[in-house]
């Protein structure tokens, strides 16, 4: 098994997506990760799921304390050989065989493909990409020579992992309420008071990215500053960090999540003191992306496994693929994975622009990425618990046993609706955007204008699409005309109707290289009639799922499937 080659459409999606002189290289560099996330580093996440989570050795020796935790060597292992592969360092430095830098399209390719055998690392992997980017793009010189070469090592020095530290008791989502006290030093550092709650990759972290509130600044959001916090001293001794406990967790077993109390920990300024929060949203946002991407992950695991499950499993004398409902199913789920899919590297190909470009994109053009971050990020978390679940069910109850995957699949995947918020803080900012910038009107326009250039064997399918288009304009303009307190009340479906818009599209523009009446134009069709119209209130009855029979097999199998 190769997670990579055996996923045409993700191979086919970057061959169309990335410039031929990355994806030639990137084609070798990523075969070989699909095979390791299949094989080793698989049975290493499921070692770690089992019995080798990480654990805190609170006190050495001697009785002093360490906050030491401690990882299992598989793990330690995954760690090295997924850091060496650039997925953090290549949107930042030289890819050294081609003599440029990669981009994030590139690294969340890889994120991708490792979080279908391990979601859990992939946190450690995304707070080691925020705090590279938080460095890269406010630290200051000093602190870009001392520490971004190790956050950005692939091997040719000592390798850091990092972290980001927002959360405290009394807060939790509302970070203007965080307490954590910063007292300027002599020497022009800082020395931080406070305690952070959940604190992910917690004594892996060799840097953690700290929100805290410099004394005498003003309350709120606007009063927090960026600091950049180390670990141990530059004499190897522990900074004044300790770890109260570590979490004990539903899922994502492989990262360590603590209470951190910090006791005049020595810590760095970054950026302008008044705009630290806005650094940190600017992360939240990179940090979201990859959330969806380990969503996708999860999603994409899930088909594979129902499906492999589903054409060896004998039930009543033949294959549950044979079995009418199964058909279905799996087609529905390859077809949903597919908008996924498509719409998550749309993302990312926006991001990308946005931050190779940085400073010459609009206001308009930060706050249609924003909004399109917000969408993804809660539509692709709830589907992956939904994969997850169907895939438990496609199992029966192996299922539900934990020498099969998919009960890990499940734990890990709920996470994923509260890491970098839920699905109604992320409704809010859609109603932010939509009330600040009138994002919803950016959107609708940009929709229209796909939706014109795109071609559909069935001319009144794209027409019906074009008029539910329309139609959520109106209902999104309504939404804004409301108060305060019933916009709260609209704004959940109707974002669920906006992604749904942008994932149709999106399977629209994927039609068109391809060849007409092959999987891509049916199962765009399939889509806009199973889960656009619906939406909408559609008569979507002329939908028959034995549509999507032979389809499946097409992408999987070949034309000539019995499927």
């Amino acid at each position: 098994m190769n997670f990579f080659t055996e996923d045409r459409t993700f191979c086919a999606m970057l061959k169309r997506m990335m410039d031929p002189e990355l994806f030639n290289w990137a084609e070798g560099e990523l075969s070989d990760l699909g095979s390791a996330a299949a094989g080793r580093i698989d049975e290493r996440a499921a070692h770690t799921d089992n019995d080798g989570e990480p654990k805190l050795v609170k006190y050495d020796r001697f009785g002093e304390d360490q906050s030491y935790v401690w990882v299992n060597e598989g793990y330690r292992q995954t760690a090295d050989d997924i850091y060496r592969r650039g997925i953090v360092a290549y949107p930042h430095r030289e890819i050294p065989e081609l003599g440029r830098k990669g981009n994030y399209f590139y690294s969340f390719a890889q994120g991708y493909l490792l979080s279908q055998a391990e979601p859990g690392f992939y946190c450690p992997v995304t707070l080691t990409m925020a705090t590279a980017y938080l460095l890269d793009s406010y630290g200051d010189d000093e602190l870009k020579r001392r520490f971004l070469p190790h956050i950005l090592s692939t091997g040719e020095k000592e390798m850091y992992e990092g972290g980001t530290f927002l959360t405290e008791r009394q807060g939790g989502s509302d970070v203007g309420a965080n307490e954590t006290e910063a007292l300027e030093a002599e020497d022009g550092s800082y020395r931080l008071y406070g305690e952070k709650y959940f604190a992910s990759n917690a004594g892996r972290a060799e840097v953690a990215m700290v929100l805290a509130r410099i004394a005498g600044s003003k309350p709120g959001t606007k009063g927090l500053s960026l600091f950049l916090v180390p670990w141990q001293h530059e004499d190897g001794t522990r900074n004044r960090l300790s770890i109260r406990r570590l979490k004990d967790k539903l899922g994502v077993k492989a990262v360590p999540s603590a209470e951190v109390e910090l006791d005049g920990a020595k810590g760095y300024l970054v950026g302008k003191a008044e705009d630290g929060f806005y650094y940190m949203m600017e992360a939240l946002n990179l940090s979201r992306i990859s959330n969806a991407v380990a969503s996708l992950g999860i999603m994409r695991r899930s088909y594979l496994e129902s499906y492999t499950y589903a054409e060896t499993r004998q039930a009543f004398a033949k294959p549950l693929i044979d079995y009418p409902m199964i058909q279905d199913t799996l087609t529905k789920m390859k077809i949903k994975l597919d908008a996924e899919l498509y719409s998550v590297f749309h993302l990312i190909e926006e991001y990308d622009l946005s931050f190779y470009y940085e400073g010459k994109t609009s206001g308009s053009e930060t706050a249609y990425l924003r909004l399109l971050i917000a969408l993804i990020k809660a539509e692709t978390a709830d589907q992956s618990i939904s994969f997850a679940h169907e895939a438990i069910e496609m199992h029966g109850g192996n299922g539900y046993i934990e020498d099969f995957v998919t009960p890990r699949m499940l734990r890990d995947a709920q996470v994923l609706t509260v890491w970098e918020g839920t699905s109604n803080i992320l409704g809010l900012e859609v109603l932010r955007l939509m009330n600040k910038y009138a994002i919803h009107q950016e959107f609708i326009r940009r929709m229209e204008e796909k939706a014109a250039r795109c071609y559909v064997t069935d001319p009144k399918l794209l027409a019906n699409v074009r008029s539910m288009i329309a139609q959520l304009a109106d209902e999104l303009d309504e939404i804004t005309a409301l108060s305060d307190y019933e916009q709260t009340r609209k704004i959940k479906p109707a974002a669920k109707k906006m992604v749904t818009i942008f994932e149709t599209v999106m399977m629209l523009e994927a039609t068109e290289e391809a060849d007409p009446g092959g999987w891509e134009q049916i199962s765009a069709s399939i889509y806009i009639k199973s889960q656009l119209y619906p939406l909408f209130s559609y008569n979507h009855t002329s939908w028959r799922p034995e549509e999507g029979w032979v389809v499946l097999g097409l992408t999987e199998q070949g034309a000539n499937s019995r499927v």
